[in-house]
């Protein structure tokens, strides 16, 4: 019984993430993105196109929750509103399952921009679309990382264990420190991966509204 009653945790534990409308629509997203690029045959620079867009995600994804997720408490209202909802309100509830996902009014409109800025530059769809699919599975990424980091799913290695113990101290150690919830090794670049041992505790941690710089 007692077995039964924990597998039944675990599946509903992977249900909430796989079932949930913002990942289902950004999965559906992806799976349009690897079609076309397949149906234009898939080649070594697709290939190396898609890797770029994993790499620019996780850029993306540390650069936006530093500079703006993490922004000083703004006075304009509709922007606070804005700022709660994307990351404020996590922090002051950590575990509230709606609030672990990035909305899909976000995450869509952004790297799709990424991606129009992408063909820009080449000027070839193909390319972009590559591009593209790779932002999107990085975005996917980053989302069950950040699922598991606040959820009681025990990581099976010791990185998914590191992963997940960073941005627990992101959380609760410190909130200037430790950004990078997929990739934390994107820390290492900007100076922003600490011993825990060596990082104050902040009383602002839980309360980003309460800050003063």
């Amino acid at each position: 019984m007692a077995r039964t009653s924990v597998a039944a945790a675990k599946q509903g534990l992977y249900r909430n993430f796989f079932l949930h409308a913002d990942i289902v629509i950004m999965a559906g997203v992806l799976a349009a993105l690897a079609a076309v690029t397949l149906i234009h045959a898939f080649t070594l620079a697709s290939g190396l196109l898609f890797l770029a867009g994993l790499v620019a995600f996780m850029i993306s994804e540390y650069t936006t929750h530093r500079f703006l997720f993490h922004l000083k408490t703004p006075k304009q209202a509709l922007f606070l509103r804005f700022l709660k909802r994307l990351h404020y309100d996590h922090h002051t509830d950590p575990n509230d399952l709606k609030l672990l996902f990035l909305p899909v009014w976000y995450s869509l409109p952004n790297l799709t921009v990424f991606s129009a800025l992408f063909y820009v530059v080449t000027g070839t769809l193909e390319a972009t679309f590559a591009f593209a699919a790779g932002l999107v599975c990085m975005l996917l990424v980053y989302e069950w990382k950040h699922y598991i980091a606040h959820r009681p799913i025990q990581p099976a290695t010791r990185l998914g264990k590191w992963v997940k113990r960073t941005h627990l101290l992101h959380h609760y150690k410190n909130e200037n420190y430790w950004y990078g919830v997929s990739t934390p090794f994107v820390d290492a670049l900007f100076g922003t991966l600490k011993d825990e041992k060596e990082v104050p505790t902040s009383d602002t941690a839980k309360q980003l509204e309460r800050r003063t710089k």
